[in-house]
């Protein structure tokens, strides 16, 4: 029995990563050690799609995500007026241009 050998991934760094991930950092994220991924898409059991490219796995974040059951980020109250700011700003801005 093989043991994991990084942590389990957290919301926030789920809702961080790129576009694609390789198969280890997919594997953290559905809680299983790399041994165990490996041997799903082997036997094609992964809960996503699994793409090869050359000789790597990657999966696609949407996907991977989707298959946790997260369907949407969330949107946090910082993060809107974080927006907010940044656009009165550049308001602003476009105002004194014009000016």
């Amino acid at each position: 029995m093989s043991t994991r050998s990084d942590p389990p991934m957290g919301f926030a760094e789920a809702f961080d990563l790129p576009l694609s991930i390789d198969l280890r950092t997919a594997a953290r994220a559905v809680g299983v050690c790399p041994a165990t991924a490996y041997r799903l898409v082997r036997r094609n059991a992964f809960p996503c799609p699994v793409l090869r490219v050359g000789r790597q796995y990657r999966i696609a974040t949407a996907d991977l995500l989707r298959s946790l059951g997260i369907e949407e980020r969330p949107v946090y109250a910082s993060d809107l007026a974080t927006g907010a700011a940044v656009a009165a700003r550049l308001d602003e801005l476009g105002t004194e241009d014009s000016a």
